[in-house]
């Protein structure tokens, strides 16, 4: 009888993932769970379902893992878990509910493998600070973070809606307008992120929320540091932290010195990929993409999909200037841009941009010996053409031999 409870909570968590995968209807559900209270030889709702043919045992040994982990969960007091609602290599996070406030959140857990390495934890919790000290309404908030029952966990807003990655792989592309106003609230987020001494570090789709109401909210604060955190700056150095497709050249780098503006060029990038349906750069292997990155030019947006209006890849083709002192100076200039474009005006700041950037090669042009374009020659200074010499020195020969004509002809 000691053992009910748990019993009782696994047929639960059983019942609600076997409809949950699509395997039963609610009523298959609570006719085993029937015949379950009226035969005391059946041990588990599990039993119960295979002997009425509901599920096989092989789909059922197919959902342990799951259940398992979602008992695990289970353990965190306060929280009731309702759901698994992904996984990956460094958490899985489920849908829970919060007991005290009945409210759905979500729980990031740490994978017990990493509960032994004091480094993945330290991140674990680093997250967690990082993403408490931001409280903005296109930013997931965090509500909690601690450790129970040897279990490391992170409590945050629930969002019910999907992420751009999964429109773009259900969708394809978003059209201009709708990916404005996406840009325009990540770029928001961004902007408090940085006025607050946090860079994101890794920008990218599948970190942008959107609710059920079309509000985009940034998530997954993983990787985020706080500019001013020199000695976790100083361990990653030479380390290029971010995700291939989006990452910048200076975290490709791992330089020291990574600052807002590694965010502005994951942001570009991001939003490259929403209004084209394409990565910026792509390759067979992430060492190639990020080499791409580091040297290859960049396809302009327009070139991809034609319909796109000027001033929107003029923003994107300043977020992603290798050199990071060519791109914005800061998140605020881009959101003006963003907002302006929105209104069918131009990104001024962009396009002053891209003037301090023809006035700076000019300058650095104006040491060389000789500075030619072929392609467009009839924009040459006058004096700096081979043919004006030419015809200066013709010019000059001819009024000697003139000279010398006069001369001869004088002494006769």
């Amino acid at each position: 009888m000691a053992e009910q409870p748990e019993s009782s909570s696994y047929d639960t968590q059983l019942g609600r993932l076997v409809v949950n995968k699509g395997l039963a209807t609610t009523d298959e559900i609570q006719q085993a769970r029937k015949r379950l209270q009226e035969n005391a030889s059946q041990k588990t709702l599990g039993d119960t379902l295979i002997d009425a043919g509901v599920i096989t045992p092989t789909q059922l040994q197919r959902l342990q893992p799951e259940l398992d982990q979602q008992r695990r969960g289970q353990q965190i007091p306060g929280y009731q878990i309702l759901a698994k609602l992904g996984a990956g290599a460094m958490a899985t996070v489920y849908k829970a509910k919060q007991l005290s406030l009945d409210r759905e959140v979500a729980i990031k857990v740490l994978p017990q493998k990493f509960t032994d390495n004091a480094d993945f934890v330290r991140r674990f919790y680093d997250e967690g600070r990082a993403a408490g000290k931001l409280n903005h309404p296109n930013i997931v908030g965090a509500l909690d973070v601690g450790e129970a029952n040897g279990f490391h966990y992170f409590v945050m807003e629930y969002v019910d809606g999907h992420t751009v990655f999964e429109h773009l792989q259900d969708k394809g592309a978003y059209k201009e307008a709708a990916a404005l106003k996406i840009a325009i609230d990540i770029a928001r987020a961004l902007e408090h992120a940085h006025k607050a001494g946090f860079i994101h570090r890794d920008v990218k789709p599948k970190n942008i929320m959107i609710t059920l109401s079309g509000q985009a909210k940034l998530a997954d604060m993983g990787l985020a540091r706080a500019v001013s955190d020199r000695e976790a700056a100083e361990q990653e150095q030479g380390k290029a932290f971010g995700t291939p497709y989006y990452i910048s050249p200076e975290q490709i780098r791992g330089e020291v010195d990574v600052d807002f503006r590694a965010d502005i060029y994951g942001f570009g990038a991001t939003l490259y990929h929403m209004v084209t349906g394409k990565v910026p750069f792509d390759a067979p292997n992430p060492s190639a993409v990020m080499a791409k990155h580091l040297k290859a030019e960049l396809v302009a947006p327009d070139h991809v999909v034609p319909d796109l209006s000027t001033g929107l890849c003029e923003i994107i083709e300043v977020c992603m200037q290798k050199k990071r002192d060519k791109r914005y100076d800061n998140t605020s200039e881009m959101l003006e841009d963003l907002e302006a474009v929105s209104r069918g005006e131009s990104p001024t700041r962009a396009r002053r941009r891209f003037d301090i950037s023809s006035l700076a090669s000019l300058e650095a042009g104006s040491n060389d010996t000789q500075v030619v374009d072929a392609a467009e020659p009839e924009d040459e200074p006058l004096l700096g053409q081979p043919l004006f010499w030419a015809a200066i020195a013709g010019w000059a020969v001819a009024a000697v031999l003139l000279v010398a004509l006069i001369l001869v002809a004088s002494a006769k």
